[in-house]
């Protein structure tokens, strides 16, 4: 008994976590020297694609520019390197039985309820997906390419969309460039 109740907390946390988390995965050129790109540029024909807002774009792009530039990059007008992006999203819709009219749900031992109503929930969520392409600026080769998934902020705060953008961005730029172990 004691272990299932030390269990709980730590599954309530993994749960929660996995709700918050990014999932990232990357591909890339083996080819590529990657050790040689030293600028960049945003790649426009491909960012003006990507179905979000403007306001969300420039949110984007303003958080790889800083990824970037952290890493040692410099903007350039003539760069090795053109980064795009895209996005997708798809809606998840959960069904909840509460099946408490059955006793279910509550472990062991007493239940209220046992007897009580059944009740059923169903919740929507978004995920979504951003897609960050880094391409060879003249070779026009897609050498990297970054996809963060995960569950979008519902907020009308600003400050909850820009920090979520910021961590799919960074959680995305960990695992560039390629072998550094992101």
């Amino acid at each position: 008994m004691r272990t299932i109740k030390l269990l709980i907390p730590i599954v309530a946390l993994f749960v929660l976590g996995s709700c918050v988390s990014v999932r990232v995965v990357s591909d890339y050129d083996k080819e590529a020297e990657f050790n040689e790109y030293r600028s960049f540029a945003f790649y426009k024909p491909g960012i003006d694609k990507a179905e979000i807002s403007d306001l969300d774009k420039k949110r984007i792009l303003r958080a790889i520019e800083t990824e970037m530039t952290a890493r040692g990059f410099v903007k350039s007008e003539n760069p090795d390197l053109l980064v795009s992006i895209f996005t997708k999203e798809k809606e998840r819709v959960d069904v909840y039985n509460g099946n408490f009219g059955l006793g279910w749900g509550w472990g062991w031992g007493w239940n209220p309820w046992i007897w009580g109503p059944n009740f059923n929930t169903v919740s929507t969520r978004t995920e979504g997906s951003l897609y960050i392409d880094l391409i060879d600026a003249k070779q026009k080769e897609l050498v990297w390419q970054g996809k963060g998934s995960g569950y979008l902020t519902q907020s009308k705060k600003i400050e909850k969309k820009e920090a979520r953008i910021k961590q799919f961005v960074s959680e995305i730029m960990k695992a560039y460039p390629p072998g550094t172990g992101g």
